[in-house]
């Protein structure tokens, strides 16, 4: 089920978003069909089609990316996803030799009773590798996910949410994708997939010894200064983290947070000198 893309290693080192109101606070995911201003995805393709002409997987997934009817706080997120560059992200970038596996992630914003929130999963405490770590769900492509340089990816990241944590893809609607990055301790190439919870649906840990368990975490927790700080790994390295819900999030999946915060700008100013300690199992 879950077969990589986990946080091995760290991604690179305003205001949070505003509550929903108005048509987003009465009709949450603004299905009205309004045509959101953003038009290129991607993958190439423009609001409401595919850039590969393909409007679903083999067993129903919608892998167009769809900008259209997105709630207006997700603006910013939109924008950050089509003007970002890899470095801006990470300086571990996919080798240009082609080396390493073909992953994805999915990142799904959600909207709950604080507002905007984005869905995590945390690693069963039972592991070998990384117990007990919060990651996004996700992992390595499958064959028949298909092509990894055009839909595989989206397909690769609504399966492995729909194993890991069973939501329904159906609910799910894709309308980012970042550059790939890599995860070079586990030679991981990965794609991360940015969705808009439509239509939520139940989620939990389908195989508990896997999965610990399934949450969604506010963004505005995610964006409160208390919550913060640098990640130290015993071997020396820095990295972002965010104490919530219980849990540490760090590496990879707090990397990509942090930046998104940033480029979307809805990061607050907060006390980079404050440090957590990892666990050597790290």
């Amino acid at each position: 089920m879950t077969r990589g893309a986990r946080d091995d290693s760290s991604v690179a080192q305003a205001a949070a978003p505003p509550a929903p109101s108005g048509r987003d606070a009465a009709a949450p995911g603004g299905r009205d069909g309004h045509d959101r201003r953003h038009g290129h995805d991607g993958y190439g393709g423009h609001d409401g089609h595919d850039g590969h002409g393909g409007h679903g997987g083999r067993d129903g997934y919608d892998l167009r990316l769809n900008t259209r009817g997105l709630p207006e706080w997700l603006d910013p997120v939109v924008e950050a996803v089509r003007t970002v560059r890899p470095t801006q992200l990470s300086r571990f970038l996919p080798p240009e030799d082609g080396r390493g596996r073909q992953s994805a992630v999915l990142i799904l914003f959600g909207e709950g009773p604080k507002g905007p929130e984005l869905l995590l999963m945390e690693r069963a405490g039972s592991l070998r590798s990384h117990p007990g770590q919060p990651s996004f769900p996700g992992g390595a492509l499958d064959p028949e996910d298909g092509d990894p340089h055009t839909t595989g990816p989206l397909h690769a990241a609504l399966r492995e949410a729909e194993e890991e944590t069973g939501l329904d893809p159906a609910g799910v609607q894709l309308f980012g994708v970042l550059p790939r990055l890599y995860i070079p301790v586990s030679e991981f190439v990965v794609t991360p997939v940015l969705g808009w919870w439509r239509d939520p649906s139940p989620v939990g840990a389908v195989d508990p010894a896997e999965t610990a368990r399934v949450f969604t975490v506010p963004v505005a927790d995610l964006t409160d200064p208390a919550h913060r700080a640098m990640a130290v790994h015993p071997s020396g390295h820095l990295g972002p983290s965010f104490t919530v819900n219980n849990a540490l999030v760090w590496g990879f999946t707090a990397g990509v947070i942090d930046r998104l915060l940033h480029f979307a700008g809805w990061e607050r100013p907060w006390d980079r000198s404050r440090q957590v300690p990892l666990d050597w199992r790290a």
